[in-house]
């Protein structure tokens, strides 16, 4: 690798610590760096192709990633866990960081840190999703909201984010901003043991009910996501979503997902703008 202008911290003990690198790179223009590290050691697989073990790191120019979309599933080699499955993205010139704690299904933890390229690149902000949804976000300290959550006009520089929610676990990652890119941060808290282990706590309760499947609706071109009536685009439109908005997982097939919009009615999604949960 030539040059890099961000460079990434190392493997979390306790608290993740991410930083996010831009490549630039004057040859493999269309590829994209990433890198997974994982608690316990996993297989990393990539759209079902087995790519290596955590600590992970496709970062030089004869190992990086052609830019796409694709399914990363991550297979603890200890335990009995269920594998991590997401979708994710390679941008060009950007390193995707994910990381994966595994635990029973309501104790685990994972983030997906990755740079999108802005339209103006005189602009920086960063994108908040978390799950569960309605986590307060601070950077630097100062509270900015609740989860999902976007933030304008971000100073290039080193930042703290934190998200807390009542119930779980407080989860700090320290990022870095890039003029020109959004960065976007997908975060799964884990619920705090103490509160897993008293089935009298509402929490608790509220976390075994919340244990089924779901979908979360990522952000898109549009800024809203239409549900069709079956698994293709020329299905007829019943509804649409917005993104940081979660549904019940009903079904899956290949690039779609079936959704309970209401009471009354399901529909399918196009996997590329949601993920799933569970």
């Amino acid at each position: 690798m030539k040059k890099l202008l961000y460079i990434i911290s190392p493997f979390l003990i306790a608290i993740l610590i991410f930083s996010i690198i831009i490549l630039f790179v004057s040859r493999n223009k269309d590829r994209g760096a990433l890198q997974v590290t994982s608690a316990p050691l996993s297989k990393v697989y990539l759209n079902g192709k087995l790519v290596g073990q955590t600590p992970l790191c496709k970062c030089d120019l004869n190992s990086m990633i052609e830019v796409g979309d694709y399914t990363l599933r991550i297979v603890s080699n200890e335990g009995n866990f269920d594998p991590f499955e997401q979708k994710i993205t390679i941008f060009p010139k950007v390193l995707t960081v994910v990381d994966r704690t595994f635990a029973s299904q309501a104790l685990a933890e994972a983030s997906i840190i990755s740079l999108n390229p802005l339209a103006d690149k005189n602009q920086s902000s960063i994108s908040v999703i978390s799950f569960p949804t309605d986590a307060q976000v601070f950077l630097d300290n100062a509270l900015q909201g609740q989860t999902p959550l976007l933030i304008n006009n971000i100073t290039e520089s080193d930042h703290e984010l934190k998200l807390t929610r009542e119930g779980y676990k407080e989860k700090t990652v320290r990022i870095k901003s890039a003029l020109g890119y959004k960065l976007e941060a997908i975060i799964f808290l884990g619920i705090d043991p103490q509160i897993a282990t008293t089935s009298a706590n509402p929490v608790a309760s509220a976390s075994a009910v919340s244990s089924s499947p779901k979908v979360i609706i990522l952000e898109t071109p549009t800024g809203f996501l239409r549900v069709r009536k079956t698994s293709s685009v020329a299905s007829a439109v019943v509804g649409e979503v917005k993104p940081g908005e979660i549904y019940d997982l009903i079904d899956e097939k290949s690039g779609w997902y079936e959704i309970k919009l209401n009471d009354k009615v399901n529909g399918w999604v196009s996997s590329q703008y949601a993920q799933k949960q569970g």
